[in-house]
């Protein structure tokens, strides 16, 4: 499991091979100076077994040239990047809901 860290807020829990797209997305969008929101919903059960069902940690981060970002894998990243999520998840990154993730196609 991965963790995008956005300044001092907590950790956002994200699976390996997803946080390594939305990283390509990310970057992508920075190094072009295009700022975008981040929405996440984190599953219950990444919050322990006592977890109410529904009840995930859900939030939106505004990401820009100025923000503090750090990604951080567990694993080392071996298999190969998908293009067809990548451009699904810059087509979101690009839309008025912002950058969110999305089940691999």
């Amino acid at each position: 499991m991965g963790h995008l860290i956005y300044g001092v807020a907590p950790a956002i829990n994200i699976d390996d091979r997803m946080l390594q797209h939305l990283r390509a997305v990310i970057v992508t969008k920075l190094r072009r100076d295009e700022s975008f929101s981040f929405t996440w919903d984190d599953e219950p059960s990444v919050h322990g077994d006592d977890a109410i069902p529904g009840r995930g940690i859900h939030g939106t981060i505004w990401i820009s040239k100025a923000s503090s970002l750090y990604f951080s894998f567990d694993s080392r990243f071996d298999g190969p990047i998908n293009p067809v999520w990548l451009r699904a998840l810059a087509e979101s990154a690009s839309a008025n809901t912002g950058l969110r993730p999305l089940p691999e196609p």
